[in-house]
């Protein structure tokens, strides 16, 4: 018997396909898995591999992380943080270093509030020369003359 969140990211995937515009055959062409098997996957009968998800996605055209939260691998917690980091690092308008201080103001204010980064995330832990981790410190001079 299927589980919940298995039937779940099924019809969400029966949605976005359709709401692309794209059938069955098309959709399981362009993330490379078996018709057959897609069919299963949206009717709750199959529990795919987060590859597979992350191919579906991809041949969507939607957050590969949204999926791993319908399909139970990934937590909500998580897959916000995931977006925001990856967000802040797609921003073509601030530089490396910037981005390096707004993710570890960003890990402070969530180790603040009770949320511990893994530990290849901990801030501070480059050798960014002139950056701290702790909120309310100047972390140097900005690159940004209009700040």
């Amino acid at each position: 018997m299927a589980s919940l969140n298995v039937g779940n990211l099924g019809e969400y995937l029966r949605e976005q396909r359709r709401a692309a515009q794209l059938s069955l055959r098309q959709l399981a062409d362009a993330a490379g898995v078996s018709n057959p098997y897609l069919s299963q996957i949206e009717r709750g009968l199959r529990k795919p591999s987060a590859d597979v998800l992350q191919q579906v996605a991809k041949a969507l055209r939607i957050s590969a992380e949204t999926l791993y939260v319908r399909a139970g691998i990934l937590d909500e917690r998580e897959r916000e943080e995931l977006e925001t980091r990856a967000v802040i690092l797609a921003d073509p308008s601030i530089n490396e270093r910037q981005k390096n201080v707004l993710l570890q103001i960003y890990d402070s204010f969530r180790r603040e509030n009770g949320f511990v980064p893994e530990p290849d995330e901990t801030p501070g832990t480059d050798d960014t020369p002139g950056v701290d981790d702790t909120p309310g410190v100047d972390a140097g001079k900005d690159d940004n003359p209009h700040s």
